[in-house]
C-alpha cells in the first residue's frame, strides 16, 4: 500500500514561491541565493519552485543587460545551478536574460535534476509608462529557432512549451513571464486549453498603490477561468530603486482561490508553499464541459504547442498534507461568509416556494411538523413566503402528528414554534389509524409484540405523508416537502408515500449541516421575533432522531433513537458527500482528507453554538467506517429515490441529487469499485499526526 500519509499518494503536488535577496548585476551572489532557496523548498519536498523574473542578474539592470560580462555572469550561475539541481526535488523555474542568435530574450528557464528541459522567452515586452524592455529585449515571436545550445545540450526553445510530468497524472506545467498575464489572451489561457494544469509566472512587477489588488484580482481570475493553479513571483529585497520600489509579492492560487501569500516588503527573502490538487483540477475540466469546447476552438494552436516529457522523482514515504481542509465543506467557517451563505440559501428556498404558488395560484400550503431541525427549516421558509406574497400566515396549515415513539421534547418543540409563527396549527394523534393499518397486515405489534422493524417505522412515516396529501386535496393547498439532501444521498427517507414525497421541497439541495446553520442565522438575525428565535435555539439542540421506534423504558422526554448512531455522523456524512459528488474522487483520497480535518481537535474551526460544540475529533478507523457506510448506501441502495424526487430549488454549488439537475444516475448501480478502492486503500487505522 503507498505511504497513506503523503500528499503525491492522493493526486496533490506542493508548489513554492521563492523571493531572493538580490543584489543587481550580480550573478554570483544572486545564484547563490536562489540556489539556497531551492534548497529549503527541496527540504519542503516541493515539486516546483518559482523565482522571480530576471533573478540571475536582478530586473533593474537596464542597458547593463547588454554587457558582455554581466551576460557571461548569467550562463556560468545557470551552469552552477543545472549542477546543484541534481540534488533538488523540485524543478526549478529561474529568470535569465539570454542571447540567442541576434536577440536578447528575457527568459525562464527549467531545471530538473541536472538538465535543462527548456527555454520560454517573454511573450509580450511591455514599453509604456515606466517600462522600457523592447530597449533591450525581443518578443518570442521574433525567435528564429526552436532548440538552443545551452549548458552543453540542445534545449528547446520558445513561448510554445508545455512540461508533463509523464508518471504524475494531470502534472503540467506551463510558464510565462509578467507581462504576458497582463495581456487580454495570455499564453497561459491557450497552455490551460491544451492541458497545462500549473501556470507559473516569473514576474518583476515594481509596486505602486492599490497594484497588489490589481495582481491578486489577476492571478485568481486566471487560475478560476483556466481551471488551473497559478503561481506568481514578484521581484523582491535587492532590486534598484532608482525610480522605482519592489514589494517581493508571492502569490499560489487554484481554481480562483487563494491558497498562499507572501508578507508583503518583508526585509529578508520569502519561501511560500502550497498543496496543489491537481486531481481537483482535473475533475473540473473535465465536469465543465464548455472547458473542452473552447480548446477546440482553438484546435490548430494547441496542436502545434510542444510536449517537454520528463519523470518526476516523487518523494517517498510520509509528506503531510500543508493545506486546511474545511470540516464543513457546504458552511464557510468566515462567520461573515457565513452569514451570506444563509442569507442566500435561506432566500433561494423562499422564491423558490414564491414561484411555485404563484405559477400554480395555490395559496396555501400544508407541513408536517416534527419539532426537528428539517420541518422547523421548511415552516419557517414558508412563514417568510407568506410575509412575501403578502398573504397571512394563517394559509400555512400545519401539522404536528405525534406516533408511538414522539418524545415530549420534540412535540412541546412543534406546538411552540407553530403559536410563535402564528400559522393554523394542527395535532393529529396518527397511532389509532397506523394501529388500524398494522391490525390490517397483521404485524406483530398489533397483537401487543414489541415489534419495531422497517414495516413498523414506515407505517407511520406512510401515515403521516398520507393524511399532509389528503388535507391538501381538502384545503386547495400545497404540501411542502422538508427531507434535506443527507437524508437523500444517504436514503433516509420513506419511499413514495412517506417523508420521500410532496408537492414542493424546499430543503431538497440543503445539507443537514446547512440546515442547521440557516436556523441558527434565521435566529441570531432576528428574521422573527425573540421567542422564535428562542424556540429555534431549543431546536438545535434536540438530539437528530427519526423518532419511530419508542424507548425502552417509560422516559418520553427525549428521542429515543439515534439517526447518527445508525448512518453515521452528519458532519462526516456530508463531507463524503461534498467530495464524491461534487469532485467524484476517490474514496480513499475523501478519507484523507477527513482525516486531515477531523483527526486534529485543535485544527479548523467549529461553528458556535451547534450540539457537540466540543471540538470532538475523528480517527481513521472511524472515518473509514462511516464512509464505507455512505459508499454502500449512496451507489447502491438508495438512487431509486433520487431517480423521482419533487421539485425543489437547488441552492449551493456543492450541488443537488436531482435526476433533472446535477445528478443522473442508474438505480440499480453498485457499489463494490468503489468499497473494494476504499478497502485496498485506506488502512484500518494509522499511528501518527496529519497535515497542518
Amino acid at each position: 500500500m503507498p505511504a497513506f500519509n503523503s500528499i503525491y499518494t492522493h493526486g496533490f503536488i506542493r508548489a513554492a514561491v521563492c523571493i531572493p535577496s538580490l543584489r543587481v548585476a550580480t550573478p554570483e551572489h544572486n545564484v547563490a541565493r536562489t540556489l539556497a532557496l531551492a534548497e529549503r523548498a527541496s527540504a519542503t519536498n516541493a515539486a516546483v519552485a518559482l523565482f522571480p523574473e530576471l533573478g540571475l542578474s536582478a530586473y533593474t539592470c537596464d542597458d547593463l543587460f547588454q554587457q558582455d560580462a554581466l551576460l557571461e555572469g548569467v550562463l556560468n550561475a545557470l551552469e552552477r545551478l543545472v549542477d546543484a539541481s541534481r540534488a533538488l526535488t523540485p524543478v526549478l523555474l529561474v529568470g535569465a536574460p539570454l542571447r540567442i542568435d541576434s536577440g536578447l530574450y528575457n527568459c525562464a528557464v527549467v531545471i530538473y535534476r541536472g538538465r535543462i528541459l527548456g527555454i520560454v522567452p517573454k511573450s509580450y515586452i511591455p514599453n509604456y509608462r515606466e517600462f522600457y524592455e523592447k530597449r533591450q529585449f525581443s518578443a518570442a515571436r521574433d525567435a528564429i529557432r526552436q532548440t538552443v545550445r545551452l549548458a552543453g545540450d540542445t534545449v528547446p526553445f520558445g513561448a510554445d512549451l508545455i512540461f508533463t510530468a509523464e508518471n504524475i497524472p494531470g502534472f503540467t506545467l506551463h510558464v510565462e513571464i509578467c507581462e504576458d498575464v497582463w495581456v487580454p489572451a495570455p499564453p497561459s489561457t491557450f497552455a490551460a486549453l491544451a492541458g497545462a494544469t500549473i501556470l507559473a509566472n516569473l514576474s518583476a512587477s515594481n509596486i505602486t498603490i492599490g497594484k497588489a489588488d490589481y495582481r491578486r484580482m489577476l492571478c485568481a481570475a486566471q487560475s478560476g477561468v483556466c481551471l488551473a493553479a497559478y503561481l506568481y513571483s514578484a521581484a523582491g529585497p535587492g532590486e534598484s530603486t532608482t525610480d522605482l520600489a519592489w514589494d517581493g509579492h508571492a502569490l499560489i492560487y487554484e481554481l480562483g482561490e487563494l491558497l498562499a501569500e507572501s508578507e508583503r516588503f518583508a526585509r529578508d527573502e520569502q519561501i511560500i508553499t502550497a498543496d496543489i490538487d491537481i486531481e481537483r483540477i482535473v475533475q473540473e475540466r473535465i465536469r465543465t464541459t464548455s472547458f473542452a469546447d473552447s480548446s477546440g476552438d482553438h484546435r490548430e494552436r494547441l496542436r502545434a504547442m510542444r510536449r517537454i516529457p520528463f519523470t518526476f522523482e516523487t518523494p517517498t514515504g510520509d509528506v503531510p498534507l500543508q493545506r486546511t481542509i474545511a470540516r464543513f465543506p457546504y458552511v464557510p467557517a468566515d462567520p461573515v461568509r457565513r452569514d451570506e451563505r444563509c442569507y442566500e440559501a435561506y432566500s433561494i428556498q423562499v422564491h423558490g416556494l414564491m414561484k411555485r404558488l404563484v405559477s400554480t395560484g395555490i395559496e396555501k400550503v400544508v407541513i408536517g411538523v416534527s419539532g426537528g431541525l428539517d420541518s422547523t427549516q421548511a415552516l419557517i421558509v414558508a412563514a417568510r413566503t407568506m410575509d412575501r406574497l403578502d398573504l397571512p400566515r394563517t394559509n400555512i396549515l400545519a401539522y404536528t402528528m405525534p406516533g408511538f415513539a414522539t418524545s415530549e421534547t420534540t412535540l412541546t418543540n412543534a406546538r411552540n414554534l407553530m403559536r410563535a409563527l402564528g400559522v393554523s396549527a394542527g395535532e393529529i394523534d396518527i397511532r389509532p389509524s397506523c394501529m388500524q393499518m398494522l391490525r390490517d397486515i397483521g404485524h406483530p405489534f398489533a397483537r401487543g409484540e414489541p415489534v419495531y422493524d422497517v414495516t413498523f417505522e414506515n407505517v407511520q412515516a406512510g401515515d403521516r405523508a398520507s393524511h399532509l396529501f389528503r388535507l391538501a386535496n381538502m384545503h386547495g393547498a400545497l404540501v411542502v416537502g422538508t427531507g434535506d439532501l443527507s437524508e437523500l444521498a444517504l436514503g433516509w427517507a420513506t419511499y413514495g408515500v412517506g417523508d420521500h414525497m410532496s408537492h414542493y421541497n424546499v430543503n431538497a439541495s440543503a445539507p443537514k449541516t446547512l440546515i442547521q446553520h440557516l436556523i441558527r442565522w434565521v435566529a441570531d438575525s432576528g428574521q422573527f421575533d425573540d421567542a422564535t428565535s428562542a424556540i429555534l435555539r431549543s431546536i438545535l439542540s434536540t438530539e437528530i432522531s427519526p423518532e419511530l421506534v419508542p424507548p425502552d423504558g417509560a422516559d418520553h422526554s427525549r428521542p429515543a433513537q439515534s439517526t447518527q448512531a445508525i448512518i453515521g455522523p452528519y458532519e462526516l456524512q456530508d463531507f463524503n458527500l461534498f467530495y464524491i459528488t461534487r469532485y467524484g474522487f476517490r474514496p480513499s483520497k475523501v478519507a484523507f482528507l477527513a482525516w486531515n480535518a477531523w483527526s486534529d481537535a485543535t485544527r479548523g474551526e467549529w461553528p458556535p453554538g451547534l450540539p457537540g460544540d466540543d471540538r470532538r475529533q475523528y480517527d481513521l478507523a472511524t472515518i473509514r467506517r462511516w464512509l464505507e457506510v455512505f459508499l454502500w448506501r449512496f451507489f447502491k441502495i438508495s438512487q431509486f429515490k433520487r431517480s423521482a424526487l419533487p421539485n425543489g430549488p437547488k441552492i449551493g454549488s456543492g450541488g443537488s441529487l436531482s435526476p433533472r439537475g446535477d445528478w443522473r444516475a442508474p438505480s440499480d448501480a453498485e457499489a463494490d469499485v468503489w468499497l473494494d478502492e476504499l478497502r485496498r486503500n485506506v488502512p484500518e487505522n494509522l499511528v501518527g499526526s496529519c497535515g497542518s
